[in-house]
């Protein structure tokens, strides 16, 4: 197998966990938030909604430098020598980052690298927004705009996610506060409000996937 075929084998793979993934997720999600459920197998769909999401949390930083790796190599996009092991770089700093923040859950560190990873990626999306608009102006020379468009609706997604983020915080103590058998129907309601609120970003991040899907098969 060529270099090339590994890497858009890579990238399939890596939509597939991202959408499934998100997918596992999502469906977890819904029996945290069931009241008629005990504590414990509350705890147990938490488990599995945050193992799935490992699938998402992966993806998104490795399919970014994988994609662009295949378009430099296919001849689709003209980038600077130093470009590309720098966004592999990132990325695979990116990816320690979440990796680490999932196996120290609830330590003091993870919190500390969890709020760099936040500002990691508010610095991706500003980078990623002036790549795109290189390309749509022609300073940066592309295939085709279609590749200005995956960047900028992969941008959109990373966004989606921070604002996910921002949605659940209040979602650690509630459910601290269930496990506990405290004020439960106060930490109900604040559990579900925070799940209910992340899911129409969810669902625009499905949206991008299945975009940014049909633009690379040239669907659209």
């Amino acid at each position: 197998m060529s270099t090339y075929l590994a890497l858009k084998f890579a990238h399939l793979i890596a939509f597939v966990y991202w959408l499934g993934g998100d997918l596992g997720t999502f469906l977890a999600s819904r029996q945290v938030m069931r009241t008629d459920l005990g504590p414990q197998a509350r705890a147990t769909a938490l488990g599995i909604m945050l193992a799935c999401d490992m699938g998402p949390k992966l993806a998104m930083p490795l399919i970014l430098p994988i994609g662009l790796q295949l378009a430099s190599d296919a001849g689709m996009l003209a980038l600077p020598g130093w470009a590309l092991p720098a966004i592999w770089l990132a990325a695979l700093l990116w990816a320690g980052m979440v990796l680490f923040i999932y196996l120290r859950e609830g330590q003091a560190l993870a919190h500390r690298i969890a709020a760099i990873d936040f500002w990691f990626r508010i610095a991706v999306v500003l980078t990623l927004l002036g790549l795109t608009a290189s390309i749509f102006a022609g300073a940066i020379a592309a295939a085709g705009i279609w590749l200005g468009w995956k960047l900028l609706i992969f941008s959109a997604m990373v966004c989606c996610g921070l604002v996910i983020r921002v949605q659940l915080k209040p979602f650690g103590p509630a459910f601290g506060a269930i496990m506990a058998g405290e004020d439960l129907e106060r930490a109900n309601a604040s559990l579900q409000n925070s799940i209910t609120r992340c899911r129409p970003w969810v669902w625009c991040i499905w949206a991008g996937l299945f975009i940014n899907a049909a633009l690379g098969l040239h669907l659209i």
